[in-house]
Order: C-alpha cells, then sequence, then structure tokens
C-alpha cells in the first residue's frame, strides 16, 4: 500500500473511527449532494472504494433500497464491518492491485483514497471499467499543496507550531507516495479516461468543531512517527493538543476537490 513503513494513518488504530467521524461530519453533506444530483435511487448498483467508515455505505442502501447493490471495498474493513448486511456487501480489496469487484456499476465513489494508493493510474482504469454505460464515476481527494496551513491566520505562536506539524505530517505522507497535489489533476484524468460530462467543485472548510475533532485524532494517531522523524517533540505535541482542545484556533482542512463524469 504505501513506499516505506506503511500507511500512515492505519485504520486498525483507535483514532481511525474518530477521523471518520469528523470526514462524516465535514464532506458527506458534499458527496451527498453530488450523488443526488445524479440521480441515485431504488435498483441502483453502487461501489463505494475505499469505504472505511460507515457513513457513506449507510446512505448508499437507503438510496438503493433492498433491490439495489452495494459493494463496499477496502484494504481493511474492520471499521465498516458493522454496515454488512443487504443491500450492502463488505469486501477486502485493494483497488489499486486488483480486479474491480464486478461490472455494471450505475454509481462508483471514492473519497479520500486514491491519494494514497501507489497505482493511481492502474486504480482509476479499474474504477471505469467496472461502471455501466452511462454509468457516474465520482472521485473525491484533497489537494494538500493548494492550501497547506492548519491555521491559515497565522497571527501567534500557537498558530506557527500548528503548521509547522501541520507540515511535518504532509511530509510524512509524501514519504510514503501519497500525491499531495492530485485533487487538482482529477478533471483532466477523468476526460483522459474517456468519461464524458466532466465536472468539479471544491469544498473548504476554515473552522469547525469537526476540524477539531479531525486534527486532534490525527495528530494522536501519528504522534510516535512526528517524534520519531526529529519533526516534534512530546513536548510539542501535548503543547499543540491543548492549544486545539482549548477552541481558540481556527482550524482548516486542505480543500476537498470532487470530480465526476459519465461513463
Amino acid at each position: 500500500m504505501t513506499q516505506t513503513d506503511g500507511y500512515l494513518l492505519d485504520n486498525r488504530q483507535t483514532e481511525a473511527g474518530q477521523r471518520f467521524d469528523a470526514f462524516a461530519t465535514l464532506f458527506d453533506p458534499t458527496t451527498f449532494r453530488h450523488m443526488e444530483r445524479f440521480g441515485i435511487g431504488s435498483g441502483w448498483r453502487c461501489w463505494e472504494v475505499g469505504a472505511g467508515g460507515t457513513s457513506v455505505v449507510s446512505w448508499l442502501a437507503k438510496k438503493v433500497g433492498p433491490t439495489g447493490r452495494v459493494v463496499a471495498t477496502d484494504i481493511d474493513t474492520s471499521w465498516a464491518a458493522s454496515a454488512a448486511r443487504p443491500p450492502v456487501e463488505i469486501r477486502v480489496h485493494d483497488v489499486g492491485a486488483e480486479e474491480p469487484p464486478g461490472e455494471g456499476f450505475d454509481l462508483v465513489h471514492a473519497r479520500l483514497v486514491l491519494v494514497h494508493v501507489p497505482d493511481r493510474e492502474r486504480a482509476l482504469r479499474s474504477m471505469v471499467k467496472a461502471l455501466r454505460p452511462g454509468g457516474r464515476l465520482l472521485i473525491e481527494d484533497a489537494d494538500p499543496a493548494l492550501q497547506p496551513l492548519l491555521c491559515p491566520d497565522e497571527h501567534g505562536p500557537e498558530q506557527q507550531l500548528a503548521n509547522r506539524l501541520r507540515h511535518g505530517f504532509r511530509k510524512l505522507l509524501a514519504e510514503r507516495g501519497a500525491d499531495l497535489s492530485y485533487g487538482r489533476k482529477l478533471p483532466r484524468l477523468l476526460r483522459e479516461a474517456g468519461l464524458r460530462e466532466v465536472e468539479a467543485d471544491a469544498y473548504f472548510p476554515v473552522t469547525s468543531t469537526a476540524c477539531v475533532d479531525l486534527e486532534s485524532a490525527t495528530v494522536r494517531q501519528i504522534r510516535d512517527q512526528l517524534v520519531t522523524a526529529g519533526i516534534a517533540t512530546d513536548e510539542d505535541i501535548d503543547r499543540h493538543l491543548a492549544n486545539v482542545a482549548s477552541g481558540s484556533m481556527d482550524l482548516a482542512t486542505a480543500p476537498m476537490i470532487s470530480a465526476w463524469g459519465r461513463k
């Protein structure tokens, strides 16, 4: 899955569930808005790639109903397993290395997945292959290089520390093969994959309680890697977590770029 010591944000860690909850709060409304626009409804066949948590999978299951089908895949399905009831099927699957889990899907969706996949080109081809003619592909990925700061308003030492840790976090991601400018490439890549009616937009939360929850869980999850790499000391991290918990900082995320097209 990665180029050095493995996926930086291991789904088996306790903090992964907290990150999934924060992502759901931040990004589910945008994801669902796009899917509603496609006309998703009863009987649709959907493939959720890199399912992670259950929020998108559960929403899809309600939309497609008992006559539909939702295949949810991930290299680690431990968090999504609780959604495994009809019409949902959970499968362990590596989108960058294996054939798709079927064809003829009306909708294929991946959010915050391809940026971490070493063979992104193969993964994208696999998702396009899995669509029926006329089916929709929706890819959503962050573009940290567009906006690399945790605190865009860096007006004091707390914000400076936060941005230094965020820079270190993204350095670790890049060392493990993440493409930190992948989001902006999505419209072109979808067109090159042969999709029609390609469009894209971006969502950029600047401050919210979900941003606070996401940052706290992320830093706790990668704490050891930050210290081992010499990016921060334990004292730095303790101070930053206390600053985050105080609610006194405006914490942002990287822009989430959503791109979609029709086969």
